[in-house]
C-alpha cells in the first residue's frame, strides 16, 4: 500500500507541476523587456476598456490571455506575439465603434510602435487582430499562422460553456435583442454583412455560431 500511495503522490505532484508550467511557461521563456511590454499592454487595455460592454470587457481579455498562454505552451509559436495579440484583439471591436473593422488593428499598431516592438511582429499582431473574428464563419481564410490559431482558439473558448452563455445574453441585452422569437429562425447561411448587422434573437446565436465552434478549433489543446 505504501508504494502505491507514494506512486500516486508523485503522479499528483507531476501533474500539478505540469499545470503550473503550462500556466507560467511563457513567463519563464521571455526576457525582461518582453515582460515589461506585456505589463504595459495590460495597463493600456484595462484603461481603454474601462467602460466596455460586459461580454467584451477587460475580464474577457484576461480570460483569453490566460487561455492563449495555456494553449501556446503546447505549440511551436512566438509567445510574445500570441500574448500581445490576445491582449489587443478587442481593443476596438467593430461591433462597438460604428463598424470600423480596421481601427482596432491601427490602435494596436500605434501602441506597439510606442513600445518598441519590431515591425515584423507588429505586422503579425495586426494580421491576427484583422482575421480573428468569426464573421459568420463563411469567409474565406486570407491569412493564417499558428499564432492566430492559438489566439483564435482562446477567444472561441470564451464563447462557449457557462461564460459563453452569459456573454451571449449580456450582449443581447446590451443591443436590445429579443431572447427568443420562434417566428425568426436561425440563419445558418449568414453572410458577413448579416452577421455584423445582428438584431437576431439571442437564442439564435447558439445555432448560428456558438454550437459550431467546437468543430472549428485550430489546435489540439483548444
Amino acid at each position: 500500500m505504501g508504494g502505491l500511495f507514494l506512486w500516486n503522490t508523485d503522479k499528483f505532484h507531476a501533474e500539478i507541476g505540469k499545470r503550473i508550467g503550462s500556466f507560467y511557461g511563457s513567463l519563464f521563456s521571455m526576457d525582461v523587456l518582453d515582460f515589461v511590454m506585456i505589463e504595459n499592454t495590460i495597463a493600456f487595455v484595462q484603461n481603454a476598456l474601462i467602460d466596455a460592454e460586459g461580454g467584451h470587457d477587460w475580464w474577457h481579455i484576461h480570460r483569453v490571455h490566460l487561455n492563449a498562454k495555456r494553449i501556446a505552451f503546447s505549440e511551436d509559436v512566438d509567445t510574445l506575439v500570441v500574448e500581445l495579440s490576445a491582449l489587443l484583439h478587442d481593443i476596438s471591436d467593430s461591433k462597438f465603434n460604428g463598424g470600423n473593422e480596421t481601427l482596432g488593428a491601427e490602435i494596436a499598431a500605434d501602441f506597439l510602435k510606442s513600445q518598441g516592438l519590431s515591425a515584423d511582429r507588429i505586422e503579425h499582431v495586426v494580421q491576427i487582430i484583422n482575421h480573428i473574428s468569426f464573421k459568420g464563419g463563411k469567409e474565406q481564410r486570407l491569412f493564417y499562422s499558428k499564432e492566430l490559431g492559438v489566439v483564435q482558439d482562446a477567444d472561441r473558448l470564451d464563447a462557449i460553456g457557462a461564460i459563453g452563455i452569459a456573454r451571449c445574453f449580456n450582449y443581447g441585452a446590451f443591443k436590445g435583442s429579443e431572447i427568443y422569437n420562434p417566428s425568426v429562425p436561425p440563419n445558418m447561411n449568414m453572410s458577413k454583412e448579416e452577421y455584423k448587422k445582428g438584431g437576431q434573437p439571442s437564442i439564435n446565436h447558439f445555432y448560428e455560431k456558438l454550437l459550431l465552434l467546437r468543430d472549428l478549433m485550430n489546435t489540439e489543446t483548444g
